[in-house]
């Protein structure tokens, strides 16, 4: 280590997972958060110039385009922040010598596959944002250099554009919902993230590094979006406050510019195997969070 305390350049400064990163790290690091006010993401030179000017201990994009309909629209905008721009902090992180923890996604597969996808199966994306997120993980992945690309799925918290948010507040104006039923996944709260990004950096700063290179980081066990709709009501009425029915409907009931896969559970064994960090299951996760 350079510095008493490690700098952490944190790519992304309102996003759910960057601020959870702020709560989670602010003790650990001096960290050095750049929002899209200050890095233009878009623009190759200006991210190689914050990194040069900094000179950061270790390098974290929690910066992404996840607007994954909007993707469709725009696939220019999405390939130049979730693929180009993870291949230049490769690159820059590379010639400082010091590691990159990049965040992707569940929507690098397809979805068909019956069982949990491992870091092993191969990726098959269905749509843009899929597609972008698969070429920034090939782009930090070609560079060579020590790096942890960390899949995650369903993410949620307090802040922002988000599942729980929207559900809190239609659940409690509405008389029913009608909520997609047949994709299963693991909805991961922020913080949840945060916490076992913490856990990684420590064992890194410790010594105690596993393999560098993809894993899969979500919350244990499994659910449906309707699942997750009917957990968020019961919290509500644990508060006396309002409900919807809630009715189950297909994912073709509801179409949308972008395909969602069906399957987005993911394995995240190996992360327990190589660097000893777990997750606590999505409803305890739940709770946590609604704390």
């Amino acid at each position: 280590m350079k510095h008493s305390q490690p700098r952490i350049l944190i790519a992304g400064r309102n996003g759910q997972v960057s601020q959870a990163l702020q709560q989670q790290l602010g003790d650990l690091a001096q960290l050095h958060v750049l929002g899209s006010d200050q890095l233009n993401l878009a623009h190759p030179e200006a991210i190689r110039g914050q990194v040069q000017q900094l000179k950061p201990d270790l390098i974290i994009n929690a910066a992404a385009h996840t607007a994954v309909d909007q993707a469709e629209s725009e696939p220019e905008l999405a390939f130049a922040i979730n693929a180009q721009a993870p291949g230049i902090f490769a690159e820059e992180a590379a010639k400082l010598g010091i590691p990159l923890i990049h965040y992707s996604t569940d929507y690098v597969f397809d979805g068909s596959k019956a069982t949990p996808y491992t870091e092993d199966d191969k990726p098959d994306p269905l749509g843009v944002y899929g597609r972008s997120k698969l070429a920034g993980e090939q782009a930090i992945a070609a560079v060579g250099g020590q790096h942890l690309i960390l899949r995650t799925s369903w993410v949620y918290s307090r802040h922002g554009r988000n599942f729980l948010l929207t559900m809190q507040r239609l659940l409690q104006e509405k008389p029913e919902l009608r909520i997609v039923a047949d994709q299963i996944g693991a909805p991961t709260w922020a913080g949840t993230i945060a916490h076992s990004t913490r856990a990684l950096i420590e064992r890194w700063q410790a010594g105690q590094a596993g393999a560098w290179g993809v894993y899969h980081l979500t919350a244990q066990g499994e659910t449906s979006w309707f699942g997750f709709a009917q957990a968020i009501g019961e919290q509500l009425k644990a508060q006396g406050l309002p409900c919807a029915e809630l009715l189950p409907i297909a994912s073709s009931d509801y179409p949308t510019p972008a395909r969602r896969p069906l399957n987005s559970r993911l394995d995240c064994s190996r992360l327990q195997r190589d660097w000893q960090v777990s997750q606590p299951h999505w409803q305890q996760a739940l709770i946590d969070c609604l704390k």
